[in-house]
């Protein structure tokens, strides 16, 4: 059973990020691909605060399954910056390639780091 709720959960997750990224795309005049680094940082720390709640707070590992792995995991998309990075590469924009690439990993890890801190102080 949990498998179905993890299907239902990245399917959410999935529906949510194309919502919130259309929305995101349609206000932003701007042709990097900021909205995929804030939907990736968001569900991130969203990942940090639900596994350090199982870790540190006895919440229930099927938490972190269906929101963890399900929503979260629809939710957050390393294959569309990896096709954004290449996009930016086609167009000769390397530099901004390197930061989108770059800098969605650092930002990603900071905010998982972040959820993490925060629900082992809380």
């Amino acid at each position: 059973m949990i498998a179905v709720w993890v299907a239902l959960a990245g399917s959410a997750g999935a529906v949510t990020r194309f919502v919130v990224d259309s929305a995101l795309r349609a206000r932003s005049g701007s042709s990097l691909p900021w909205p995929t680094v804030l939907i990736n940082v968001i569900g991130s720390l969203l990942l940090g605060l639900l596994t350090g709640a199982v870790l540190f707070h006895d919440a229930a590992a099927e938490l972190l399954a269906v929101v963890g792995v399900g929503f979260c995991g629809g939710f957050t998309t390393f294959s569309t910056t990896s096709v954004d990075s290449v996009r930016l590469i086609v167009a000769r924009r390397y530099g901004a390639a390197c930061a989108i690439a770059l800098g969605t990993l650092a930002t990603t890890l900071i905010a998982a780091v972040a959820g993490l801190a925060l629900t082992a102080v809380w």
